[in-house]
């Protein structure tokens, strides 16, 4: 009698085990999606066009700075998403690196901007060191991600790098071209 109770424990504690560790199976049928604002970030009406370098990076310094998720002591790289006009939509972030480096690539760069329609996006990240200038690495992903934004007919309009207190831009530098 002890034997069979304690086999029926077993088994039921290997269920319970299983129903906790295996993932869950996705199904064979497609899923509807949709894109939900995470919140809402108000915005003065001088900052609403961003025309201009300054403009984002006021913004980054408005809504990056102050979230939850920003840690200044590594590369946070957000992409601001535009409408035709110049109009800021929102922003998304990207991925977080280390203190002198990031992974980017160019589908979670453009993914969220295509869902939400913007018509051109600005990339935006911080240098911890606090020193503005562009890496090579930074320029060499500005392009691809340039040439990636043609293929779909999103522009790139800027490259915002953003340091302690000053800020850079690539355009501005002359590392955009048409």
């Amino acid at each position: 009698m002890v034997r069979v109770n304690d086999e029926r424990n077993i088994v039921q504690q290997l269920e319970l085990f299983r129903e906790f560790t295996l993932p869950r199976r996705r199904t064979k049928h497609p899923a509807e999606w949709r894109v939900v604002a995470m919140r809402e970030c108000p915005i003065p009406k001088h900052m609403q066009i961003c025309d201009a370098p300054q403009r984002a990076a006021d913004y980054w310094r408005t809504h990056v700075e102050n979230a939850a998720y920003f840690n200044p002591e590594v590369e946070c790289l957000i992409v601001l998403h535009l409408n035709i006009r110049r109009r800021i939509r929102g922003h998304h972030l990207v991925s977080m690196g280390t203190n002198d480096t990031i992974l980017v690539h160019p589908r979670e760069v453009f993914r969220a901007a295509l869902i939400a329609g913007a018509a051109s996006i600005v990339l935006m990240h911080n240098h911890p060191s606090g020193e503005p200038q562009p890496s090579e690495a930074d320029i060499r992903v500005t392009r691809d991600l340039i040439r990636g934004g043609q293929l779909l007919k999103t522009e790139v309009a800027d490259h915002v790098i953003i340091g302690r207190p000053d800020h850079c831009s690539l355009r501005e530098l002359g590392y955009f071209y048409t």
